[in-house]
Order: C-alpha cells, then structure tokens, then sequence
C-alpha cells in the first residue's frame, strides 16, 4: 500500500532528460528546490528552466546554463514575450565532469540564491515575479536523479492545507537517491508553506523558526531540513510525535559499511520506542525497542532490502495511531507497532553507524 502526495508536493525520480513537469502550487519566497545528479564526461552544457507556464515555450523567470566550452561559465538569464533578456556570465564552474551534484535553489526577496554542493554559487535577482513560475525544465548533457520541491504555495484542497513539503513518497517510484555531501549552512527564513516552526540550531543560520527546548544543547528539528549533519547525529523532535507526522531521512551507505541505526527515543528516560536497524552485510534489518532498559523482540522479516554499500537511500518513516509506516524509495518496506502507548512522548531522534546523511526533514 503506498499513499499519495499531500497538494503541491511530488518528488520526481529519475526523470527522462529532456524533462517538462509542473510545480503544483508553484513558489514563494522561502521555496526551495533541491536537485541531484551527475555530470557526464563528455559534456557541452545543460539547462534548468523555472517556466512561467507549463510548455517550453512559457515565459522563463530563471535561465541556469552551465557551459563546459573551454571558457567554463555559468550563463544565468530571463525570457519574456520570446525574447531573451541580458545575460549574466559567471566565469566560474561548480560542477565537475563525471561528478555527482547536488544542488539547491532557494527563492528569497532578492532572487535565486544557487548552492551547489553546499557552497554558495551566484544570487540572480529577481526580474519576473516568482508567483508566476508554475514548471520546471531541464535538459542537457546531465543526468537528474531526484527534483524535490520544498515550501510551495499554500494551496487549500478540500478544507485542507497544501504544499507541506517533507515527504510523502509518491507511490511507487523506485529508483535510488543520491546522497552527497552537501556541506555549508543552508540559510534559514522565515519558510511558511505550511511548515509547523521549530529551532533547528545546530550550526545553521535560520531566522524565524521558533523556540526549541529550553535547556536543551540539542538541536531541535521543526520544519526546516538539515542539511549534511554529522554522524552521530542527535536531534530533538520541535512538537513530538502525533498521526501522520513523517520524517524522511536522505543518505548513503558508503562502501564497507557494516551497520546503521536510527532511534526514535523518550528523552526523559531514554527508552527507545523504534530502533530501526540495518545491518549491511548480514543483509538484515532489524527492528526493536528498548523499554525499561531491556529490548523487546526482534522484527526481521522483509520484503526486499534496500540497504546495500554504496547505495543512496531516500526514507521516509511516518508514525500512525498504531504503528510507524516505513518507506524506501518509494516502497513500503514494513510497518512496526507501537510497543508503547505514549508514543507522543518520542522527542528526540538519533542516527549513528557507517553512514553519510544528507538531509532530514519532518
């Protein structure tokens, strides 16, 4: 069983280049959009379009040209009414051939602020206004293997607030996620689009993201991502656990990885009421709990594992009434019930072992 995307938010795997999709809701200042890939060999150059419309031939609020010409530059414009704008020339390459990327393009008051692997690329002003970007296109000598669109428009659906962002997987799509390293701070603002507030601390600057626990070191997760955290990571949870809230974990497993562990855990004792725990070279994952300082029974069985060295994963774990739904790429992996009644209790979130995160988002 897999359940759909909330309005306004639907990861793309894998799309085939050239690729035309829409942005449901479209953006705001606070939007971002998050892309990973990698760069033949052999490239010329490639293209993302933010489209003002849904065709090719829309209106373009932003033109991002990477050009392997001999001459490496980034060309960056607009187009309206067919025709072009001037051109703005970055004489400076972020991308390097036969590389795996990730890159980030954050919409603020300003304009596009692009990071690439983490690194502050270039800002290119507004000249169209964002509220009028509705698609995406990219084509090229590149190779794309997730689009995520984070913070859209709010969108009301049936008495319902769209454009949530954070991880509902759409079905089952498969195809690996590329992890990376993304490194640097990502810079925080006020994100709206439905995100609940939160203090994310931890090193990255933000700006309005609420309040966090008092008399807590850690950082607290609300509704901005965190980007590349450190293993072993320790989270606290802004708000808990309630039905429906999900939590999507990006990452990799590096070659000779031999084990990984996320724990869903009482801060006020310890207990830990979802031990989710792959184990690389037994092929295993297993999942338990520690309550009252003894584990429970171990849950092993599966229906495929996704979990394999040097394999990008893309999780998503959301609690219910009754139990946490865990899915991987896509697919539900299993569901684990509730060994405890007050899993309203769970505030803190860790993730240790053989692996590189690349991004947690609730």
């Amino acid at each position: 069983m897999t359940f759909v995307a909330p309005p306004g938010y639907q990861p793309v795997y894998n799309p085939t280049i050239p690729y035309v999709g829409p942005i449901y809701g479209g953006l705001r200042e606070g939007s971002s959009i998050y892309i990973q890939g990698s760069i033949p060999e052999d490239i010329s150059r490639f293209r993302i379009n933010l489209l003002c419309g849904q065709s090719e031939s829309s209106d373009i609020a932003l033109h991002f040209n990477p050009r392997f010409d001999g001459w490496d530059k980034v060309v960056f414009n607009t187009r309206q009414n067919n025709s072009w704008d001037s051109e703005d020339k970055i004489r400076r390459m972020p991308f390097s051939k036969g590389e795996r990327f990730e890159l980030v393009i954050l919409i603020t008051s300003e304009g596009y602020q692009i990071k690439v692997n983490g690194n502050d690329f270039h800002m290119f002003e507004h000249r169209l206004p964002v509220e009028r970007v509705a698609g995406i296109m990219i084509d090229g000598d590149v190779s794309v293997q997730n689009i995520n669109v984070i913070g859209v428009r709010q969108l009301i659906v049936g008495g319902m607030g769209g454009g949530m962002g954070g991880g509902y997987p759409g079905g089952n799509m498969g195809g690996g996620h590329p992890g990376g390293n993304m490194g640097g701070g990502y810079p925080g603002g006020n994100m709206g689009g439905g995100y609940p507030g939160g203090n994310m601390g931890g090193g990255y600057p933000g700006g309005n993201m609420g309040t966090g626990f008092p008399g807590s070191t850690l950082p607290g997760m609300g509704g901005q991502p965190v980007y590349n955290p450190p293993v072993p990571y320790q989270g606290m949870i802004s708000g808990g656990l309630f039905p429906k809230r999900t939590i999507i974990i990006r990452g990799m497993l590096p070659y000779g990885s031999s084990r990984m562990a996320v724990n869903f855990v009482v801060s006020r004792n310890n207990d830990i009421a979802f031990h989710l725990n792959p184990r690389i070279r037994d092929g295993l994952v297993v999942r338990n709990s520690l309550i009252g300082g003894m584990w429970g029974n171990e849950e092993r069985e599966l229906n495929f594992n996704p979990f394999v060295e040097g394999q990008y994963f893309d999780m998503s774990i959301r609690c219910g009434n009754q139990r946490f739904k865990v899915f991987v790429n896509g697919q539900n992996l299993f569901d684990f019930s509730h060994r405890m009644h007050s899993f309203n209790e769970i505030d803190k979130l860790e993730i240790d072992g053989d692996v590189q995160i690349s991004y947690i988002h609730f």
